[in-house]
């Protein structure tokens, strides 16, 4: 079975969070951290604070897109919030 990965960074350079899918969610770190995205590549660098797990694409998409809104972004912080603590996040 194939899962796709909804998926949220923080940039240690400027605090600012990126929230992405992938199928393949160790080689898209790898390739955030390598600088090869565009959308992060000057944020580096970057660390791993959120993911999970889909069973398929429209869904890892539809994820995606709500953790982007308000009230996602309101999920994550609360999901990683002893984490947070811990790290001065």
């Amino acid at each position: 079975m194939n899962f796709y990965y909804v998926y949220v960074l923080q940039s240690e350079k400027d605090g600012q969070w990126y929230t992405g899918y992938s199928d393949d969610l160790k080689r898209r770190l790898k390739e955030h951290k390598a600088g090869q995205c565009y959308s992060t590549k000057n944020r580096r660098p970057l660390k791993l604070i959120y993911f999970e797990g889909c069973l398929n694409k429209d869904d890892a998409i539809a994820r995606e897109k709500y953790l982007k809104s308000g009230m996602g972004k309101r999920y994550v912080r609360n999901r990683v919030k002893k984490y947070s603590n811990e790290q001065d996040f």
